[in-house]
C-alpha cells in the first residue's frame, strides 16, 4: 500500500506526549524553543502551545544583528499569543570571531552562530524554570543538516521522527499561516536555501526515506554517503569503557 501520513492523528498523539514528557520531566515547567519564523520552530511551538497552554510557553527570538525575515517569527508569536523575548547574539558572534588566534574555516563560522544560539536557549530555560525544546526534523539529521551541540541540542525533541512534509502536514492541521509553513528554509548565513546547499530538494529525500523511492544515482550516492557520515550526530559521544 502506498505510504499515507496521518496528521491529525500524529498531532494529538505528540500532544498527548509534550504533556506526559513534562509531567515527568517538569511538572509546572515552561517549555523554551528558538523561534525562527520557518516551519520547524513554528510546528514545535504550536505543539507545546497545544499541550501545555500558550502561558507556559517561551519563544525566543535570536537574530544576528539585522535579520530581514524576523517578521515571520513575529508574525508566530502573535499567532499562537505565546510569551516571547529576543536576544540579539550578532554582538556575540563577532566578539568570539575576533578572540580566535587563527583564522576560523567557513564551516566553523556557520557553526558558531546556532551553539552560541543554543547557549541563549539554556540560559532562558534555566532562569524561567524551563525544558528546551530541539526543533530538527526528521529529513534534516538523516542527512546531517544541523549543528551538533548547535540546533541539532535540546531537552526533548517533538518532531525529528517527522520527515519535512509531515512537518508541514501537522502545521497545516494546527491552522499555521501557511507562510510560515511554507517558507523556504535559509542557512542564514549566504541567502541559499537548504536545499540549495545540499543539492536536492526534501521532497526527493523524504520519498526516498518513506517510501524507498531512489533518485537519480548521483543524489542517491549523496544521500547515502551525507547519511554514513553524519550518524554520529544521532548518539552520545562514543567513550571508553573500562573492563
Amino acid at each position: 500500500m502506498p505510504y499515507r501520513f496521518n496528521a491529525p492523528d500524529a498531532a494529538e498523539k505528540c500532544v498527548l506526549w509534550i504533556r506526559e514528557w513534562f509531567e515527568k520531566n517538569g511538572p509546572g515547567c515552561s517549555a523554551v524553543v528558538g523561534v525562527s519564523g520557518g516551519k520547524d520552530s513554528s510546528v514545535v511551538a504550536a505543539l507545546l502551545a497545544n499541550a501545555l497552554g500558550k502561558d507556559r510557553v517561551i519563544g525566543v527570538m535570536m537574530p544576528q544583528g539585522e535579520q530581514a525575515d524576523i517578521g515571520f517569527s513575529k508574525k508566530l508569536i502573535e499567532h499562537l499569543k505565546i510569551k516571547s523575548m529576543t536576544v540579539n547574539v550578532g554582538e556575540t558572534v563577532e566578539a568570539l570571531k575576533r578572540a580566535f588566534p587563527f583564522e576560523p574555516s567557513v564551516q566553523t563560522l556557520t557553526n558558531i552562530p546556532p551553539r552560541i544560539r543554543m547557549t541563549v536557549l539554556y540560559a532562558v530555560a534555566q532562569s524561567n524554570n524551563g525544558r528546551v525544546a530541539n526543533t530538527c526534523n526528521m529529513s534534516e539529521d538523516w542527512v546531517g543538516y544541523s549543528t551538533r551541540y548547535g540546533d541539532s541540542a535540546g531537552d526533548f525533541s517533538p518532531i525529528s521522527c517527522f520527515t519535512v512534509q509531515e512537518v508541514k502536514a501537522i502545521g497545516r492541521y494546527l491552522k499555521l499561516p501557511d507562510e510560515l509553513v511554507d517558507k523556504p528554509p535559509l542557512d542564514g548565513l549566504c541567502g541559499k536555501t537548504d536545499e540549495d546547499n545540499l543539492g536536492f530538494s526534501y521532497l526527493t529525500l523524504d520519498r526516498y526515506i518513506r517510501e524507498g523511492i531512489e533518485p537519480e544515482p548521483g543524489v542517491k550516492a549523496k544521500i547515502d554517503r551525507l547519511h554514513a557520515a553524519n550518524l554520529f550526530k544521532l548518539k552520545y559521544m562514543d567513550c571508553f569503557k573500562y573492563e
